[in-house]
């Protein structure tokens, strides 16, 4: 057998990112059912399950020092918005609740033994050689 096929980080990057749009299609549709079908009325399930599943979704590309500190915050946006929508807290309470939960997880991510993204990490550049 032969093994000579090693996927790039970028083409397992494309692979992974060419699901995003019918998972996203999907959660629009399960979001939309929910609030035509009432259920938790007041809550709008289109956004709250677009901001859950990106935040997982960007776990899912990988553990590195963006994803530590976005995908964890979109996950507590959703949260924090039903309980915004449903009157548990105030929209006072919820921003500052997200940006102490923000600054959280990106100072976890600056002491946390995770490497940066590929999209971040200088290159060398090659010099190229003078004629």
């Amino acid at each position: 057998m032969k093994d000579d096929y090693h996927p790039t980080a970028k083409a397992r990057l494309k692979r992974r990112g060419s699901i995003l749009a019918p998972v996203l299609i999907t959660t629009v549709g399960i979001g939309w059912l929910l609030t035509t079908r009432g259920v938790i009325p007041g809550v709008q399930w289109v956004w709250v399950l677009v901001l859950a599943v990106l935040g997982a979704f960007v776990l899912f590309l990988g553990i590195d020092k963006v994803s530590i500190a976005v995908g964890p915050s979109l996950m507590t946006a959703a949260l924090l918005s039903i309980l915004r929508q449903t009157g548990w807290i105030a929209i006072d309470t919820e921003i500052p609740v997200l940006t102490i939960v923000v600054g959280a997880l990106w100072t976890a991510a600056y002491l946390l033994p995770v490497p940066l993204p590929a999209w971040i990490r200088e290159e060398p550049v090659a010099s190229s050689p003078r004629s």
